[in-house]
């Protein structure tokens, strides 16, 4: 008899593919389409490929379910590592959203609502079956993707974020952001993603609505988190 954890996990995977199916019949990517629309049905299915089998997964196998030939699928991607490199800009760089910069940075706000809303929209973005899976994967095939996509990260929401607890604990200082620190507001975003892992990897069973869960995660961390912050941020050591 299945277990209800084994049960949970195969019922979330077949919702999953059904929300986002794979390309319903061979002959559909076969007929006539623009060069365009055709690479775009590619890199879908690229996604929803490598994020089922890993990065190690061959082409040749996601030709036949593309329904074309391997050589057909060269023609738009010369190699493996090309259609990779696509499908980690759609996945990784496009699932981030610039403005949401602006609203971290906005003080005009208490820091709780920010991050509050920048993880509701960012969770919206990429808690997917393919993203999440596809960023864990990412981490195992080789250190090029997750490192560009950390340095991504690094740049566009630790140290900012970093600059921001400073503001909020009272720290004032001219210091560059410390390794320290920056690991402080990784523990938080790592915290909110392991949901996302939980569900699509583990496949464990997570509330429908996360919202509430993201709230008091923040507003847990910002009650617990000023003394420390303030230590290293106050002490030498390396400098991001």
């Amino acid at each position: 008899m299945m277990d209800s954890s084994a049960a949970y996990a195969r019922t979330a995977l077949t919702q999953e593919r059904q929300h986002s199916p794979a390309l319903p019949a061979k002959d559909k990517v076969r007929k006539r389409l623009p060069r365009k629309e055709r690479e775009k049905l590619i890199v879908a299915e690229a996604i929803r490929f490598f994020a089922e089998v890993g990065f190690e997964g061959q082409t040749r196998a996601l030709a036949d379910r593309l329904g074309v030939t391997q050589p057909l699928l060269y023609r738009y991607f010369p190699d493996k590592d090309a259609l990779i490199e696509r499908v980690y800009k759609e996945v990784f760089l496009n699932g981030w959203d610039a403005s949401w910069l602006q609203t971290l940075t906005d003080r005009s706000r208490p820091l709780l609502d920010r991050l509050t809303e920048f993880y509701r929209a960012y969770t919206k973005a990429n808690f997917s079956f393919e993203r999440v899976r596809l960023f864990m994967f990412a981490g195992l095939k080789d250190g090029s993707i997750a490192s560009r996509y950390m340095a991504h990260v690094r740049d566009q929401l630790f140290l900012p974020l970093c600059h921001e607890f400073r503001h909020e604990f009272g720290i004032v200082s001219d210091t560059p952001i410390s390794l320290e620190e920056i690991e402080m507001v990784a523990g938080l975003h790592g915290a909110i993603a392991y949901v996302g892992v939980r569900r699509w990897v583990y496949h464990a069973q997570t509330p429908a609505d996360l919202e509430p869960v993201f709230r008091e995660l923040v507003k847990s961390y910002l009650t617990g988190i000023p003394e420390s912050y303030r230590h290293f941020a106050n002490s030498a050591g390396a400098v991001a």
